[in-house]
């Protein structure tokens, strides 16, 4: 619980930041006591929060700066910084709809939500340390079978409403596990381990959509055409940061350069109703293979009445 507190000061205080340029030492601390005592909290210290100013320049990327005569201020946000200020937006809003039931009849939360693994605060702190992990996981793709890990944690990743932990294994080869897999977590403190910095992480998604990514796989050129309605969704939120975008009456063309990936093969068929593959053929080919298969399982239960989407 108190890992959970020490998030939502973190969220606070990232928040208000975002509110004004400059926030006085003593505004902030006030600011994080009338937030926590909302949770029922007792106060924290202006020393907890300068050492939680320090964790989150090494957990997020956002470095904070202390004017004497202004107070504090947001300083520098590294890459990819503003992903887990939405994250931390969240967390504080959903941790605020908990603490106060009056909330709740006007924020409606999803009711799929996912759910963060027990264990996610002590990966966190683990990667912080630099400790090995040691844990089970569940191999689905192998009926469910039960493997042992031992696993120098580097990263935590979000993906398509799942949470992904990102180290290296004892031979050395990176590795990504869904961690709504990962059971039985332990840290050993006896094993530390040097950071290595020679993979550059957010590179390595860079060119692929979602968390499945094979470096040998080639970046292609891909160019997509929905209709109108689909196309205004797909302009607010772009599939990919090489998203390009032109309409005429017809609809809306979408031109990307990426991996084709498993993932974004599944963000591609959730539009099914009116994307067109232009290009390539094996995307196009691929998409193909699926509607088929789906159609000789269901083609069979369809009557006149099935009206179409």
């Amino acid at each position: 619980m108190a890992k959970d507190y020490q998030i939502i000061r973190l969220a606070v205080i990232i928040n208000k930041l975002n509110t004004s340029k400059y926030i006085p030492t003593t505004e902030l601390v006030d600011k994080v006591n009338e937030s926590m005592r909302l949770r029922g909290c007792k106060d924290c210290s202006l020393r907890t929060i300068q050492r939680d100013i320090n964790a989150i320049a090494d957990l997020f990327g956002i470095e904070i700066g202390n004017d004497k005569s202004r107070g504090y201020y947001i300083a520098e946000r590294h890459e990819n910084a503003d992903r887990y200020e939405d994250l931390l937006l969240n967390f504080e809003l959903l941790s605020s709809i908990d603490a106060d039931s009056t909330l709740q009849k006007y924020v409606v939360a999803e009711h799929h939500a996912y759910k963060v693994n027990k264990d996610f605060h002590l990966m966190l702190d683990a990667i912080r340390r630099c400790l090995t992990l040691e844990f089970d996981y569940c191999l689905v793709r192998q009926g469910g079978k039960i493997a042992h890990f031992r696993l120098k944690p580097h990263f935590l990743k979000e993906s398509q409403r799942r949470w992904y932990l990102i180290g290296y294994n004892e031979k050395n080869y990176l590795r990504t596990l869904g961690i709504d897999r990962i059971s039985n977590v332990s840290v050993d403190e006896s094993a530390p381990f040097k950071r290595n910095d020679s993979t550059d992480i957010r590179q390595l998604f860079n060119d692929s959509y979602g968390i499945w990514n094979n470096p040998t796989d080639p970046v292609e050129d891909i160019e997509l055409k929905y209709d109108a309605l689909d196309g205004a969704f797909i302009k607010t939120l772009p599939l990919h940061k090489t998203q390009k975008v032109t309409e005429n009456e017809d609809g809306v063309t979408v031109q990307l350069r990426l991996r084709i990936t498993n993932d974004f093969v599944m963000e591609l068929l959730s539009r099914s109703r009116s994307v067109t593959v232009v290009k390539p053929d094996s995307l196009r080919e691929r998409l193909c293979g699926v509607w088929k298969a789906a159609l000789e399982r269901n083609g069979h239960l369809l009557t006149d009445k099935t009206e179409p989407l």
